[in-house]
């Protein structure tokens, strides 16, 4: 199933950067959600698996730079990254 987002979500996909998820594809319950994202630097856009997409830092909801930035080294090991 193919899910716009009615109103794009600032994600950060790891290794990759910053950007704005505007849809959701879902596989079903054997697969991970995939993030289709526009990245911010360069405009490229790539389907990023669950594992690798944080939501962006957030001041009002105490969600810091920092704690995103220290994501990438939670990111899913090489074999599950497309």
């Amino acid at each position: 199933m193919f899910t716009q987002l009615q109103t794009p979500l600032p994600v950060h996909v790891i290794g990759k950067g910053a950007g704005l998820a505007f849809a959701v594809i879902d596989y079903g319950a054997e697969h991970n959600l995939i993030w289709v994202t526009a990245l911010d630097e360069g405009g490229e856009i790539w389907c990023a698996p669950n594992p690798n997409v944080r939501v962006a830092e957030n001041w009002s909801l105490g969600r810091s730079r920092d704690s995103i930035a220290g994501a990438d080294s939670l990111a899913a090991p090489e074999g599950d990254t497309p």
